[in-house]
């Protein structure tokens, strides 16, 4: 039986560094050396990071990104074939792949489809492919594209495959949202069986500004079965051997492919390139088969949130984070994360209670602190907060106290937190949620000041799941009791809670994903079984506060349609569908 030993070298590349991310590959393609791998295939643009966006406007990257590229050529081992994303120029600039062997560049791959949906912006920048190419490797035709070529069922895939391609290696930076993976796998194991054909899934894995990538690369044979899979959130080097023979004899029992090949087959779009031959038959090491379980649907969120808090926080430049700990749940959630992503030596949390805050919401901060082994600096806010009242009296004579008053706090905790981070270089992670994001149920320049909002694509109601689960890995109470069970509020008057101005957060979190991320209507809503009251006020307040979150820090993407890079609405907007 011929087999091939294919590496899938899921590494955590970061934009605009060439040379460390060069550096990743060279290290992991020692390491599949090693492990006997006839081939070693790395993400979609792993030399220059994904997604590089302007920067590819500049000449300059581009040229550095060829020279990387060269680089990776003269460096490798020699007797192994390395294929790499990076950025092609020939007239135009391309997504490709490079297929390397020998010390040089063997052949290159042009990505077709390119994405211009969510969070991609691919026509922005690229000309598309033509050519499918196959790759004569160890013995063994392959086929290489690049992401979104394969997620359509007539993709240049299935060109390859009908000219005789028996792998397909497909290099990916595919972001991470909550259920992907599991609608992921569906579909490649879908496009193996159509087209009778091994295919090898390699993704990124770590975060990118607001982007975050779960790995999870896998292998899937020519039947459509599972044979590999990597962790998810962790950079892995995932080790398979394919029997390739097992190719032909599926294809021999399939009608189909002798009438698709003859109708479909363009022989001069998919050329053949030799890159290595048939190996010497010796003795490899010995690797086990490696399935990693699918993480719970919590702890997958969970860590999306750990890796990519960690890694903006980190990628920027911080070694430190500071969090404003109300004794609430949004604020502890996010020391709690930061911690894990961190460390709780690189995570200070501040409380600043004011004349509303409540005995019992500064011992939870306190409780919070030394669950999470954190410094925990307390600095009443009741001074300033006195200044202001008495600086603004005579420009609020004659009216009531309202809202106004009550975002002075919000704004002089924002205040401080912004000092504190200029004087020791504490980046703030803000803690508003996505249901408080979407209703503008947060104050500019107070609770939404900061460089990274840790939840801002997190459903309240998932904040408190989150909560639960941490907890039941914690194997206790590392989040209080006391926390997650108190009624929330912002505590800026007496006796208030978040109930007062917005529905129940089980009735609100329904509609507002319907409404954001499903684009729903006010009647389709109300048919799901919402009141229409209250369906028209949750509507009316998304709209008017898109100027809010334009001005809102980045977050972690978790949802298929988080604020900011995928839903793009208008702030001069007079339209309403209600």
């Amino acid at each position: 039986m011929r087999s091939l030993r294919i590496g899938l070298g899921q590494i955590n590349a970061t934009v605009g560094d060439l040379d460390g991310n060069v550096a990743k590959m060279l290290e992991c393609a020692g390491r599949a050396r090693e492990l006997g791998c006839d081939l070693v295939a790395f993400p979609e643009l792993a030399v220059t990071g994904y997604p590089p966006e302007d920067l590819l406007l500049r000449r300059g990257f581009i040229l550095d990104n060829l020279r990387a590229v060269e680089r990776l050529a003269r460096e490798a081992p020699q007797d192994i074939v390395l294929v790499a994303g990076f950025v092609d120029e020939e007239g135009d600039i391309y997504n490709a792949a490079a297929v390397i062997h020998s010390g040089r560049v063997a052949g290159v791959y042009h990505k077709h489809l390119l994405p211009n949906y969510g969070v991609f912006d691919e026509n922005r920048y690229f000309q598309a492919g033509t050519q499918a190419p196959i790759f004569e490797i160890a013995g063994v035709r392959i086929g290489v594209t690049v992401c979104e070529d394969i997620w359509y069922p007539n993709g240049p895939h299935q060109a390859q495959a009908l000219a005789g391609a028996e792998v397909i290696v497909n290099i990916n930076g595919s972001p991470y949202h909550a259920g992907k993976l599991e609608y992921r796998e569906r579909m490649l194991a879908t496009r193996a069986t159509d087209e009778n054909v091994i295919v090898c899934y390699v993704n990124l894995v770590g975060g990118q500004d607001e982007l975050v990538f779960d790995g999870a690369s896998f292998v899937f044979d020519e039947r459509g079965d599972l044979v590999a899979r990597a962790a998810q959130f962790a950079e892995e080097l995932l080790v398979c051997d394919l029997q390739v023979d097992a190719v032909h004899q599926t294809r021999l029992h399939d009608p189909r492919r002798r009438k698709e090949r003859l109708e479909a087959v363009d022989i001069e779009r998919c050329p053949t390139i030799a890159v290595s031959g048939a190996p010497p038959a010796m003795a490899k090491p010995r690797i086990e088969r490696r399935v990693a379980e699918h993480l719970s649907p919590e702890a997958e969120v969970y860590a999306a949130l750990v890796t990519g808090t960690r890694d903006y926080v980190r990628k920027i430049g911080y070694e430190d984070v500071v969090v404003g700990l109300s004794g609430g749940i949004d604020s502890t959630m996010v020391a709690a994360i930061a911690v894990d992503a961190l460390g709780s030596g690189h995570v200070r949390g501040v409380a600043m209670p004011s004349r509303y805050s409540s005995e019992g919401s500064i011992a939870d901060a306190r409780r919070v602190g030394e669950n999470l082994g954190i410094e925990l600096q307390i600095i009443p806010i009741e001074p300033g907060h006195a200044a202001y009242l008495e600086m603004l009296d005579r420009p609020f004579q004659g009216t009531e106290p309202g809202t106004a008053e009550e975002n002075v706090q919000a704004r002089i905790r924002g205040n401080l937190l912004m000092a504190l981070s200029n004087k020791f270089r504490w980046l703030v992670l803000t803690t508003g949620n996505k249901s408080e994001y979407a209703t503008g149920y947060c104050t500019l320049y107070g609770d939404m000041a900061g460089g990274f909002a840790v939840l801002k694509d997190v459903p309240k109601t998932l904040v408190y799941r989150l909560a639960e689960d941490r907890n039941r890995v914690a194997g206790r109470e590392l989040i209080p009791r006391t926390v997650i069970e108190k009624p929330p509020s912002a505590e800026l008057k007496p006796n208030q809670l978040d109930q007062d101005t917005l529905p129940p957060y089980r009735t609100l979190d329904p509609i507002l994903e319907a409404y954001v991320e499903e684009d729903r209507s006010l009647e389709e809503i109300v048919a799901l079984g919402y009141d229409e009251e209250t369906v028209r006020r949750v509507l009316a307040m998304v709209d008017r506060n898109e100027y809010k979150r334009r001005q809102a820090p980045p977050c972690v993407k978790i949802t298929p349609r988080a604020f900011g890079r995928d839903r793009r609405l208008p702030i001069a907007n007079r339209y309403r569908g209600y």
